[in-house]
């Protein structure tokens, strides 16, 4: 697939049998790709089609210049799901994909069913400013080591904050990832760093009113609960809650309980009582008029 000149790659599974089934896009942070979900997968299949990719910029993609920001990107997704035949999805946003999902939902309001954002937040993590200078001498003195360590400080808790499951095969996962990357890849995190200290975020504006679940990590670090929480307060009808024993992480650490979540919120089933999460806050308030963007 291509836009506006840049090849990206889609991946769809699953075909239910209920005829009309909204899929699921599942957009994903700059350190994920399409194949990240296929665990998740098993658990959304039964109930909707889901649809993965590698935007501009990302995984197996074409490199994309920090030039280009949130609205290329999330209209790069509206150019996918149209040219694939769905005109209204469900959309779940991970870490800077929750980003991607939100300006999606401002300018294509009429594309989403529900929105599911996990470690979003609203403003650029001052300790993810602090990490970028660092990260981009390691890459100029080739020091992979120190630029993957790096990478485990900023994504996973320390261990006195709690309980995190997992946390050791993350860390290695984070460090096997980032000293093997090609150099073409280590051009695309640096890229996907400058591109969200150049344009942020996110930016105010109108939202549809559709259902949203924002949560994260009880322990997460990068994006605190905090940020999950003013990102569930955007919409009209939200949810928000926390993964117990996972940190920024959690879609990751807790693979098949998240993914249940996921299906439990978009299918209307009811999840306050799963037991691997902490308490559901619902944070419902009259609608704001859409205004086009």
């Amino acid at each position: 697939m291509s836009y506006e000149g840049f090849a990206y790659d889609a991946r769809v599974v699953g075909s239910p049998a209920e005829p009309g089934t909204v899929p699921v896009v599942v957009l994903g942070g700059s350190s994920q790709d399409r194949y990240t979900w296929v665990r998740h997968e098993t658990r959304l299949t039964p109930t909707a089609a889901v649809i993965t990719v590698d935007l501009p910029g990302y995984g197996s993609a074409d490199f994309l210049p920090a030039t280009y920001g949130l609205d290329f990107l999330a209209d790069a997704v509206h150019h996918m799901i149209t040219d694939l035949g769905h005109p209204v999805v469900h959309l779940m946003g991970a870490c800077y994909g929750g980003n991607v999902a939100l300006r999606f939902a401002q300018r294509h309001p009429e594309a989403v069913r529900s929105m599911i954002l996990a470690g979003t937040t609203l403003v650029v993590p001052e300790n993810f400013k602090a990490a970028v200078a660092g990260w981009e001498e390691m890459l100029r003195r080739g020091d992979r080591v120190g630029y993957a360590s790096g990478m485990v400080a900023a994504f996973t808790a320390p261990e006195e904050l709690g309980p995190v499951r997992k946390r050791n095969v993350m860390a290695r996962m984070l460090l096997r990832q980032g000293t093997n990357r090609t150099a073409h890849e280590l051009r695309m995190d640096a890229e996907h760093s400058d591109r969200v200290l150049r344009h942020g975020v996110y930016a105010s504006g109108p939202l549809p009113d559709v259902p949203c679940l924002a949560f994260t990590g009880e322990y997460d670090t990068l994006t605190p609960p905090s940020h999950s929480r003013q990102v569930a307060g955007l919409f009209p009808r939200a949810r928000f809650t926390t993964v117990k024993e996972t940190d920024h992480l959690s879609l990751l650490e807790r693979p098949f309980e998240v993914a249940d979540l996921w299906q439990r919120f978009y299918t209307g089933t009811p999840f306050d009582e799963l037991d691997f999460l902490n308490d559901v806050e619902r944070l419902d308030r009259p609608a704001a008029p859409m205004a086009s963007m």
